[in-house]
């Protein structure tokens, strides 16, 4: 799927850039709304961190890079940053989810 697309100037790379910044936050946008379902379903923070899935991922997006035509060592970075990112944020929600959990179990019914 690597297109190669020439472009007559640098307007036009930048604006293909730009295209594709739009799709890439969409995306991002789509996958931080599963990330923040997936701290409903984990038990500690532990999990959320969860290393092992963490390389797989890594592990499969590399895999993907060589069949796309990108650069596995770009891709690593930026899942790796990516990742982090979205695990903080995880965190975050986790937490919330936890004590909203436990101010909820201490309500009397």
């Amino acid at each position: 799927m690597n297109l190669k697309i020439e472009c007559a100037s640098i307007e036009e790379v930048r604006a293909n850039i730009d295209r594709i910044d739009r799709l890439i936050v969409e995306l991002l946008s789509e996958r931080g709304g599963y990330v923040k379902q997936a701290a409903q379903f984990k038990k500690t923070s532990d999990d959320v961190k969860a290393p092992q899935r963490v390389e797989q991922v890594i592990a499969r997006v590399k895999v993907l890079a060589n069949e796309l035509g990108a650069n596995p060592s770009v891709i690593e970075q930026v899942y790796r940053a990516m990742i982090s990112g979205f695990i903080d944020a995880e965190l975050a929600e986790h937490a919330a989810h936890q004590g909203r959990n436990s101010i909820l179990g201490s309500i009397p019914s």
